[in-house]
């Protein structure tokens, strides 16, 4: 197929064949595509000030603007001929509209009739408040959704437009549909698409033609034209492929190059020597180490025995043993004499590894010391002389470890737990952190760990700047955490096995999305507000804890000390229990207003139990509002397989910040989706390799514009890490 025969005629066009093509087109080139829209001969200054509000500021911010979907609006059906059952479209006119609240929590219906020469139509949107102050009486409409029998029948609207007289943009055939918002609605967006549309040849074309004539690929004019102007779904298809391609391209070499300057800039310690450490702590493992370990274990001490840093990350669910993986590549480091640091997010994460290593690591003889905030001043000082005589071979702490003025004579080693949130650019950050305090003028070797599986996709891009280790399923032994979604009238019920489960000696969680009632507007149970319930109601003769956010790190670390000491029965806390609580006591863990929560955050919940001998259970409650939530509940009681549910989390959430923190969403990527565009992420990594195995600097005449757009990539990364 191609995208360059007959001009595509913009929306608004007349649709009788006579349409002539666009205006006589600008010199191509960048200036173009960077001309601000207050400056477009045909866009409006009012419409321009409201784009502007939005972030599309030039011609360039429209054309990467693409639609998030299409809508193809066959034939109006007159209101008497709709057929119930059936998804089709009317056009009418509106009468009145109104917010209809209902009873189900976070549901609010917008309902608005309407009239055409042949009859009455009900018309029912769900969430879209916005709606009644954005639609006017008299406004003619084209809505198409599925229609209900009734007298009036109703339809409940799947898409709607504003018919526009007068030039106005067409409302008929297959019509692209904007990201916007209520001070710039999505037709607006479409007028400022058809207003720059002719502008669409500005944009560079990077790839070399040798590489779009062996993938089938349009010029990125034509791939822009049929993204904004399509005549069909192929040229859809079409121009979004050519654009994410690209996209993933520049981003792949980006990455790669990221990597290769990391490692030819600074030297590491290689730290080779004997095995004898490593030795003593596996013969007193009272469990043989899976297939998934030992290959992560072998990954980590390739890394370390070269002289440049290691930049890996190791994932793994909770509980498929990262820390033994992680034990043994200190005893690497303290076998060539180098020291370790293992940075975690909070100071009971810290507590929890020291324990867990100072067992793990004892057959070798090496001694984890534990520098956190509330240690007392002069223990404190004694220990940091342990670390900065070099006495201490591994040091446990929080990431103020960096900054606190902690002396590592000999740092060859960093383990970093629990920051799967890291983008590029803090990563980057963090690896100059630590290059400043390696030993002997040389950068100490970082792994990451996280316990949040991370799809194939994600882990090309937003982890593209490190190698991947991944161990797969549960050590053996661990049995999967049953998970029921339970609804509102089998509360009691929930709340009856808890109690027998807690006569029985086990213990429970309650997580709530919520501090404290006045935290939004939206609802939800709030953990303050839900732990006095329960201990006046349902668990009055239990003891329950409170543990969250907003209180002091003192009282917050009690609270769950007594609950993993055992003290407590019953723990009503926010997410802060997500990582860092290891009570294997604990069976039952509850999750209020379950869909206010992504798939993966919620499997990382229920992973707080079932961590000991006794079986685990996850109970969730909620009412989704919308398919989205529906599908994660469902998807999280059919599986316990966390990679599989990542894919789908990101499938739902997006993909979020690449380069910074964000971590859902749009991120950085205008046309690629991750969840999406697997075979052209695997095709743009394997690309990018060839092109850098043939020209590592990019400065072939083919790739001069490929180049230009990597270090484009580099300056976002540069000011993302500034910022």
């Amino acid at each position: 197929m191609t995208l360059s025969s007959p001009p595509v005629p913009p929306l608004g066009a007349p649709r009788d064949g006579s349409w002539d093509g666009p205006p006589p087109l600008p010199r191509p080139g960048p200036a173009v595509c960077e001309q601000p829209l207050a400056e477009h001969p045909g866009v409006r200054a009012g419409l321009a000030t409201a784009a502007g509000r939005f972030g599309l500021l030039t011609v360039g911010d429209v054309l990467a603007h693409i639609p998030v979907r299409y809508e193809d609006y066959e034939a109006a059906v007159p209101v008497a001929r709709l057929v119930p059952g059936r998804e089709q479209t009317a056009r009418a006119r509106l009468q009145s509209i109104r917010v209809q609240r209902t009873r189900r929590r976070g549901l609010r219906l917008v309902r608005a009739r309407l009239r055409d020469d042949t009859g009455l139509l009900e018309a029912v949107w769900f969430n879209q408040d916005w709606l009644a102050r954005s639609l006017s009486e008299g406004d003619e409409l084209m809505v198409r959704g599925k229609v209900s029998a009734g007298s009036p029948p109703s339809m409940s609207v799947k898409a709607h437009e504003v018919v526009e007289g007068g030039g106005g943009v067409h409302t008929e055939g297959l019509v692209p549909v904007y990201p916007g918002g209520e001070a710039l609605p999505p037709r607006r967006v479409r007028d400022l698409a058809v207003a720059v549309a002719r502008s669409a040849p500005c944009a560079i074309e990077t790839l070399p033609a040798e590489l779009r004539a062996e993938r089938g690929l349009p010029s990125v004019a034509d791939a822009l034209s049929a993204l904004h102007f399509p005549r069909h779904r192929g040229d859809v298809s079409a121009g979004r492929r050519r654009m994410a391609f690209e996209e993933l391209l520049v981003l792949q070499l980006a990455l790669m190059v990221l990597q290769r300057r990391e490692a030819s800039r600074r030297a590491a310690p290689r730290l080779a020597g004997g095995t004898s450490l490593r030795e003593l702590v596996r013969m007193a493992l009272p469990f043989t180490l899976t297939a998934g370990q030992e290959e992560a274990i072998a990954d980590i001490a390739a890394d370390l025995e070269e002289p440049r840093p290691m930049r890996r990350l190791l994932q793994g669910e909770v509980g498929s043993g990262k820390t033994i993986v992680a034990a043994l590549a200190i005893c690497q480091a303290a076998e060539a004499d180098w020291q370790s640091a293992v940075l975690v997010p909070t100071e009971v994460l810290a507590q929890q590894h020291t324990r867990t290593l100072d067992e793990l690591l004892a057959p070798a003889g090496i001694r984890p010391v534990l520098i956190t905030g509330g240690i007392a001043a002069a223990e404190r000082e004694r220990r940091l002389l342990e670390v900065s005589t070099g006495t201490a071979p591994v040091v446990v702490g929080t990431q103020a470890l960096l900054s606190e003025g902690v002396d590592f004579p000999r740092l060859g080693l960093v383990i970093v737990d629990e920051q799967h949130r890291f983008g590029v650019a803090q990563r980057q950050t963090l690896a100059e952190q630590v290059a400043a305090l390696g030993g002997a003028g040389e950068a100490a070797h970082l792994l990451y760990m996280t316990a949040t599986p991370i799809p194939r996709t994600l882990a090309l891009t937003a982890f593209g700047d490190l190698r991947v280790s991944a161990i797969r399923g549960r050590p053996p032994g661990r049995r999967a955490v049953e998970t029921r979604w339970v609804r509102e009238d089998e509360r009691e019920e929930a709340y009856a096995f808890t109690r027998a489960q807690i006569r029985d000696g086990r213990q429970a969680f309650v997580i709530c999305p919520r501090v404290d009632e006045g935290d939004d507007d939206e609802g939800g149970r709030s953990a303050v507000a839900e732990a006095e319930r329960l201990a006046e109601g349902p668990f009055a003769d239990l003891s329950v804890g409170l543990a969250h956010g907003g209180l002091r790190g003192d009282d917050k670390r009690g609270a769950m000390e007594r609950f993993a000491a055992g003290e407590t029965d019953v723990l009503v806390a926010t997410t802060v229990v997500e990582v860092g609580i290891d009570v294997p006591n604990a069976t039952v863990m509850i999750i209020e207003d379950a869909d206010r929560f992504g798939l993966a955050q919620l499997h990382q919940l229920r992973g707080r139990v079932g961590r000991g001998e006794h079986p685990g259970l996850c109970v969730v409650f909620g009412e989704p509002a919308t398919d989205d939530g529906e599908r994660r509940l469902e998807a999280l009681t059919q599986t316990g397989d966390g990679f599989e549910l990542a894919e789908l989390d990101l499938e739902i959430r997006g993909e979020g910040s690449i380069l910074g923190r964000r971590q859902a969403g749009r991120g950085d990527l205008h046309f690629a989706r991750l969840g999406r565009d697997t075979k052209a992420l695997n095709d743009a990594h394997a690309a990018a390799a060839e092109i850098l195995e043939r020209d590592p600097e990019l400065d072939a005449a083919e790739h001069e514009l490929l180049g230009r757009a990597v270090e484009a990539r580099f300056d976002d990364l540069t000011r993302a890490i500034e910022a």
